[in-house]
């Protein structure tokens, strides 16, 4: 079909390994183009459900901005998607369409229904977030066929008891794609954080509500252009083989080794949602058996497989070779130490935070002024400078001391915004 997205499979790494080294390391850039545009293109079959938080914080101009925010996002929809609307507070409900809970269309008449549905909209109550999403997954798998995708809000602190949101995100995993956004300072990022990586989607801080339509429609037209529902990353190690992590590394961070389902022993399959025409990468590590000097194995076989119909789109090799010669085994690929160092700039920023928060004074210093010296060195100028809001250095002496009075929306872009990467600068930009 000329009108299928095509996909690339390019992998990055040092194969060259010590005598006695046992871990291969190997960066997976993964391309779509979504699709070839033609002068009739088919739009692929898609079902959208905007969630919005409707409790009794949103009151005032918060209920204002999410109602203008959700109009925005209806109207973004394309022609033939179907989709609803959903208000949440202790309970979820279907604010359009009315009667039996479904989706509709979108079409011209169905966007003004639902932004005068929308307009009648107030705060009340509490938050929880599971029964919102239960019930958005309820009404996406109604279409099995379409890619589907969810857009979540909320501005408060999830109600629910920790072990019934943890069961319903366990319940929903991969069920449908959830993009969440966080508004104001008084919501929890590790809340939408646990959404995200649970529903293969992205968290966000919206600083400022005024731009929370602008946000709603970016992410609606990120939705409205994924072509492909599903695709997997099918890993084979060999059987004296263990595979440690698959993590995606780019554009944010997501850690996709719990996510496994067997296709085989040696084979399983990794999920990473729907897909438009974007590039993304991914960090896959083995522990290999000791080998002998000069011996070569596939340490890994790769393949992207559409899990609708198996057939395998791209593949490619991982490979290991043990040698004497230490230049050649002490060399680190660029990308694999690019994005390490990434992955240690979150870390560093969570648990700094998370000392901070506890009062461990010493621990909090020593990470987040390491993440910053980090994030310099990296590129990360936007993490620098939030980094610069809670840590300060003193340039004379060189020694690190938290700020005392840190505002709590730079804390909050500082913790949302540490699962973003940046990409490996090219030599010479």
């Amino acid at each position: 079909m000329g009108d299928q997205p095509a996909f690339t499979l390019n992998i990055d790494q040092n194969k060259y390994l010590p005598i006695d080294g046992r871990e291969v390391h190997a960066i997976l850039t993964v391309g779509s183009t979504g699709g070839v545009v033609a002068a009739q293109p088919v739009a692929a079959e898609a079902a959208e459900v905007i969630i919005i938080d409707t409790s009794g914080s949103m009151s005032g101009s918060k209920i204002r901005e999410a109602r203008q925010a959700a109009t925005t996002a209806v109207q973004t929809l394309r022609d033939g998607v179907h989709f609803a609307v959903v208000a949440g507070t202790e309970k979820a409900w279907v604010v359009y369409p009315g009667g039996a809970p479904r989706l509709v269309r979108a079409n011209a008449a169905t966007r003004a229904e639902a932004g005068r549905a929308i307009s009648r909209l107030l705060a009340h109550g509490g938050t929880a977030m599971g029964e919102w999403l239960k019930l958005a997954g309820h009404l996406l798998t109604a279409h099995p066929s379409a890619i589907r995708h969810a857009l979540l809000m909320t501005d408060g602190q999830n109600n629910e008891r920790s072990d019934v949101f943890a069961s319903v995100l366990s319940g929903w995993s991969g069920a449908f794609v959830c993009d969440c956004l966080g508004v104001g300072d008084d919501w929890v990022p590790a809340e939408l954080r646990k959404v995200a990586e649970a529903m293969l989607g992205t968290f966000d801080f919206v600083r400022n509500q005024g731009d929370l339509s602008e946000f709603f429609r970016r992410l609606t037209q990120t939705s409205m252009s994924k072509t492909v529902a599903e695709l997997s990353l099918r890993v084979w190690v060999p059987q004296t083989a263990q595979l440690k992590f698959v993590k995606q590394v780019s554009p944010t961070l997501l850690d996709l080794t719990g996510k496994r389902t067997d296709v085989n022993p040696l084979t399983g399959d990794y999920p990473t949602g729907s897909w438009g025409a974007e590039e993304r990468e991914y960090h896959l590590c083995v522990e290999v058996p000791p080998g002998t000097i000069g011996q070569e194995i596939r340490a890994g076989w790769v393949k992207l497989v559409r899990p609708d119909t198996q057939d395998v789109v791209a593949s490619g090799n991982v490979l290991a070779q043990w040698t004497d010669d230490l230049a050649q085994s002490t060399r680190i690929n660029g990308k694999v130490a690019h994005y390490t160092g990434q992955a240690e700039l979150h870390e560093l920023i969570q648990d700094g935070l998370s000392a901070r928060a506890a009062g461990d004074v010493d621990t909090a210093t020593a990470r987040l002024a390491k993440a910053r010296e980090l994030a310099t060195e990296s590129g990360r100028e936007d993490t620098a400078r939030l980094l610069e809001k809670v840590v300060e250095v003193d340039p004379a002496t060189g020694t690190a001391r938290l700020r005392r009075n840190v505002d709590k929306a730079d804390e909050i872009e500082l913790d949302t915004g540490s699962v973003r990467t940046s990409r490996l600068r090219r030599e010479g930009s």
